[in-house]
């Protein structure tokens, strides 16, 4: 009796050794470390196209007794490029653009004897470089703007019975500009934008024609695209 318990008991052993065994050989299933989805940042250089609607302003309806119209729209179109550095919530930035502004205006022709006479002005393009303020929530950013503002701007006496120009001045202005906007990033690369942008730029006199103290201001109202060059937060990938 006491020989088959022992043997019983040494059976028992081995089985329990065995299934040990089998499961230290067994694969064990993997579990997921816990990764927190990074945070998109606006940090890192960018550069894009835009493309809108312009007002430009003056004063020359007054000046010249109401025979040139004083304001014209025409179309924006150019390109941008900027800088991003974004500490928490808050981004600090620059950007220069450049591009065609396409606005002009003719007055009312004039009777001199058996010739016609007629003003007009017109701009071509304009360009500035501010500063960019602004809040980011995650991939939206909201922000103000402000700099330096340059334009083309050219008044112009015509012959238009002899199709001659009688005298012309065209002036690069130097003003300032403010704007705001807000933008939204699209994939951790491209962003789209919509801004407003308002510059002044004072007044000053033209020598031919003579006309003295001629303002003009600007409005615009544009849409961009922009490649953030910054590769962007990367994908969530689970580590085992």
């Amino acid at each position: 009796m006491m020989k088959k318990c022992l043997l019983a008991g040494v059976a028992a052993l081995a089985m329990a050794s065995q299934a040990q065994a089998a499961d230290l050989g067994s694969p064990r299933m993997p579990i997921a470390a816990a990764v927190v989805a990074p945070v998109f940042s606006w940090t890192g250089f960018y550069g894009g196209l835009n493309v809108g609607v312009g007002f430009v302003n003056t004063n020359l309806g007054a000046l010249t007794g109401g025979n040139i119209a004083g304001s014209a729209t025409g179309l924006v179109a150019g390109g941008h490029i900027g800088f991003n550095y974004q500490m928490n919530n808050l981004v600090l930035g620059i950007e220069g653009d450049l591009g065609y502004f396409g606005t002009q205006r003719r007055g009312a022709p004039i009777n001199f004897g058996a010739i016609q006479t007629q003003l007009s002005w017109r701009t071509t393009w304009d360009a500035s470089i501010r500063g960019r303020l602004g809040f980011a929530a995650d991939r939206t950013l909201f922000y103000v703007t402000g700099g330096v503002a340059f334009a083309d701007f050219r008044v112009a006496n015509t012959d238009i019975t002899n199709n001659i120009i009688l005298a012309a001045q065209t002036q690069t202005r130097v003003g300032w500009t403010v704007g705001a906007g807000v933008e939204h990033a699209i994939t951790p690369n491209w962003t789209v934008r919509g801004e407003y942008l308002y510059a002044n730029y004072g007044r000053r006199d033209f020598t031919a024609p003579a006309i003295a103290g001629v303002r003009m201001e600007s409005h615009k109202f544009r849409l961009g695209v922009n490649y953030l060059f910054s590769t962007g937060p990367s994908a969530v990938v689970a580590r085992y």
